[in-house]
Order: structure tokens, then sequence, then C-alpha cells
């Protein structure tokens, strides 16, 4: 009984596989819109965004952390 239960799952993922491949390989019926015009950027730029401002506060909370469990330790 389990070899027939393993047997049908295996048949049933490959055409699964099958089936989204066929659809992912698909192409589109139209042309559609050409690209957007991409604007010059500067070399020099540096992309600083919320994440880079995320990782700075991070890094303040866990040094103030770890400076405030030294001067517990110290105080004991």
């Amino acid at each position: 009984m389990k070899k027939h239960t393993l047997v049908s799952a295996l048949c049933s993922t490959a055409l699964l596989v099958v089936i989204s491949a066929a659809v992912a390989l698909a192409q589109p019926g139209t042309g559609g819109p050409g690209p957007d015009p991409v604007p010059p950027v500067d070399p020099n730029a540096v992309p600083i965004d919320g994440g880079a401002s995320l990782l700075l506060a991070s890094g303040v909370a866990l040094g103030l952390k770890k400076l405030r469990d030294r001067r517990k330790a110290q105080a004991r």
C-alpha cells in the first residue's frame, strides 16, 4: 500500500512540474509597452535608505545594552 502511495505522489509531482514549466515558458500574446527611459544616474551616488538607518540604530542600541550590562556587572 505504501508503494502505491509513493508512486502516485511522485507521478502527481512530476505532472505538476511539467505543467508549471510549460506555463512558465509561455510567451505573451502582444508586444506590450516598451521599457521606460532610464534617467542618467550619478556614478558616485550612494543610495542610503531606511535599511542603513535601521542598522545604525540597532548598532547604537546594542552598544548601549552592552554598556549597561558592563556597568551592572561592575556594580556587583
